[in-house]
């Protein structure tokens, strides 16, 4: 599940009652919906549509920074691709001119006000997504739970003449300019309904609205672009520095560990590899110490980017991440970078 904070609170008491394997069969494995969920949804449904209603007609102050703002986000609460969408897109601006920074929640962290975030952040505070694109980008990076603000003080701190949002498309108050909407094309709106009863924060007719559809995995729908993540191997997290193919571990098995909104997927890529995996799914942004990781053998222990972040610091040489690179149409980038342009 997602860690998005209005689905957490909404979450609660109710849906509480049931636990996270229980509400994704509800949402994507054809499973009734109880009613207490779908009673739940229909008390969030006015609210959101009110929230978004007012703020169209200004009725809500809205920030405009002074550079483009381009979001990134979902729909549906879990695991799109929204982080490796963002760090593709700031290679992409670069290779055409451009000085990106990035603006996030900070989702897991600690901070409560604006927090620049760079390589040696520590993700208990900043987040765990900020880190990581910290860290393979190099791009300036700013964490709050209010975008506009922690935006204002990036552009304070760094040269910068585009900034992406990282998950930020309901969050209404901070003005864009680009809207890149990010579907899981396997799981798409599971059942349709929205929070609790269904994954969606949003209708799905909303996804319509949005300038760019891009869709992670699975088969594109008509005015959707297509967006694959391709593994590139594996790196040491702990022990000397080092990489290795997946294929150093053909028909052997290994533990994979996954906290994000869909540790399925990660599963498959590396079963897909060959590999023999021995699944460890934890909450989206778990907060791991030794012991969750200790399954009491040698055994190599291959984990997302956005779990690596938070254990390199207790890593030995069993530990391996796997970097994942999405892979999108160059006229994809073109055509944010035309939008960017024209906003400038």
């Amino acid at each position: 599940m997602s860690a998005d904070p209005g689905a957490n609170r909404l979450l609660s008491p109710g849906a509480l009652m049931f636990d996270e394997i229980e509400l994704q069969q509800f949402w994507y494995g054809g499973h009734p919906v109880p009613w207490v969920l779908r009673g739940l949804s229909a008390l969030y449904a006015p609210v959101a549509s009110m929230r978004r209603s007012l703020y169209s007609a200004g009725l809500l102050p809205r920030i405009r920074l002074p550079v483009p703002v381009i979001v990134v986000g979902n729909i549906s609460v879990g695991g799109t691709g929204k982080t490796p969408l963002t760090m593709a897109l700031i290679e992409a601006l670069r290779a055409r001119g451009f000085s990106p920074g990035v603006i996030s929640r900070g989702y897991g962290g600690s901070a409560t006000g604006s927090l620049l975030v760079d390589a040696n952040s520590d993700p208990r505070i900043a987040g765990d997504e900020a880190c990581l694109i910290a860290q393979a980008t190099r791009a300036p990076v700013a964490v709050g739970r209010d975008r506009g603000s922690a935006g204002t003080m990036l552009l304070e701190a760094a040269r910068c003449d585009v900034l992406i949002a990282d998950d930020g498309l309901q969050h209404y108050k901070l003005c864009r300019d680009v809207e890149i909407c990010v579907i899981d094309g396997e799981r798409r709106f599971g059942n349709g309904l929205l929070l609790p009863a269904g994954p969606l924060r949003e209708p799905a007719s909303r996804a319509g609205v949005f300038a760019f559809r891009v869709c992670n995995g699975g088969v594109a729908l008509a005015g959707e672009v297509a967006m694959a993540l391709h593994v590139d191997g594996a790196v040491a997290l702990g022990g000397p520095p080092q990489q290795r193919e997946l294929a150093d571990w053909l028909g052997q098995r290994v533990h994979a560990v996954a906290g994000i909104g869909n540790p399925a997927r990660f599963f498959a890529g590396l079963r897909a590899a060959g590999l023999d995996v021995i699944e460890h799914a934890f909450a989206d942004h778990f907060a791991y110490a030794p012991a969750n990781l200790d399954f009491g053998d040698d055994l190599p222990v291959l984990m997302t980017e956005k779990d690596a972040v938070k254990c390199v610091g207790f890593a030995d040489a069993r530990y391996w991440r796997v970097p994942v690179r999405a892979e999108l149409p160059d006229d994809f980038f073109d055509a944010v970078a035309t939008r960017v342009r024209q906003a400038s």
